[in-house]
């Protein structure tokens, strides 16, 4: 096994030659978003699907077009609002007089990477529009289906929903992203620097593409034949197992908190994204701390508290953390 992982690891080193010049980019964009950046990049290599929540003012929307920037993709801005149409997604159909026929006019999901951007201003029979390209990578306009072409990902920004004017995303849809991440506010150093940068009109970075699809998916082919132990697997399997029994897994402090636990969509959103993070780390085995650093991102979303959990103002990322210290790692 050290013989094949060592190959392995050479593999790595070769197919993530575009890391480093990546990263570069979006870090001359994104000041002190190590968390966010890495996140994006996991996204990009697996690609899953990203929801990215926060206040308004973070740069969720900037982050997001600077990494299709360094991708030789095709990408595509959609601004979610209440009065958008499933149609306006998907396509539609358009009746030609001079022939009398019906042409399929692609609608702007039929591209790489896809910004949905404040996606729950949206209502709820928008959200169901994304489900199948989402899930299925396909799209059906008028009973004709079409494949859509790798890669492909959507990363959604949302505010929080306490806010005016939002909708709560379908469960099933939310299921579907691999990652939540939550944007928080820069520190004070980074906000100055922030300042710094935005006080005068002509120093907007040039972004360069440095990274092509052919090089995403030879990645991608590399990172699935990353090495991850039976235990490390098993460990997986408990921290999944314990969102939906907490008290039948020694923490019964838990017990009545959560209403619905983790999906299996979890077990191989968790497995999937901590080879990818090994990958980023350029290891060709998986330790359990690619599992914990990743492992909220992959489960926050993925857990309905209870009332008496809202009553107590406990949140997923409590909970979840106190599954991941309480849990024996292998």
């Amino acid at each position: 096994m050290p013989q094949k992982i060592d190959e392995i690891t050479e593999r790595i080193n070769q197919a993530s030659g575009f890391i480093p010049p990546l990263l570069h980019e979006l870090e001359q964009v994104m000041v002190g978003q190590k968390y966010l950046i890495e996140r994006l990049i996991l996204g990009l290599l697996t690609g899953e699907h990203i929801l990215l929540e926060g206040v308004p003012g973070l740069a969720k929307t900037t982050s997001v077009k600077t990494l299709a920037e360094t991708v030789k993709a095709e990408f595509k801005r959609i601004q979610f609002t209440p009065d958008l149409l499933p149609a306006d997604l998907l396509g539609t159909q358009i009746y030609q007089p001079k022939t009398g026929d019906f042409d399929i006019k692609k609608g702007p999901l039929f591209s790489n990477i896809i910004l949905a951007d404040e996606i729950n201003r949206a209502p709820a029979k928008v959200q169901s529009a994304l489900l199948e390209a989402m899930q299925e990578r396909q799209i059906t306009i008028a009973g004709t289906t079409f494949k859509l072409e790798e890669p492909f990902m959507v990363i959604a920004t949302q505010n929080p929903i306490e806010q005016e004017g939002t909708y709560p995303l379908p469960e099933a849809q939310v299921d579907r992203f691999m990652l939540k991440l939550h944007i928080d506010y820069p520190t004070r150093e980074e906000e100055k620097i922030i300042m710094q940068r935005m006080s005068t009109s002509n120093n907007a970075y040039q972004v360069k593409q440095v990274v092509s699809p052919a090089e995403i998916l030879q990645a991608r082919k590399v990172f699935d034949e990353i090495y991850i132990d039976e235990n490390l697997q098993d460990y997986i399997i408990n921290l999944v197992a314990a969102t939906r029994d907490p008290a039948g897994n020694q923490m019964s402090s838990l017990k009545g908190m959560i209403q619905f636990g983790a999906s299996p969509r979890a077990s191989i959103f968790l497995n999937r994204c901590a080879k990818a993070y090994a990958f980023l780390q350029r290891r060709g085995y998986v330790v359990p701390h690619d599992i914990k650093t990743i492992g909220l991102d992959v489960l926050r979303h993925r857990i309905i508290l209870s009332y008496q959990a809202e009553a107590e103002n406990v949140t997923s990322d409590d909970i979840l953390k106190k599954i991941f210290d309480t849990l024996e790692v292998p």
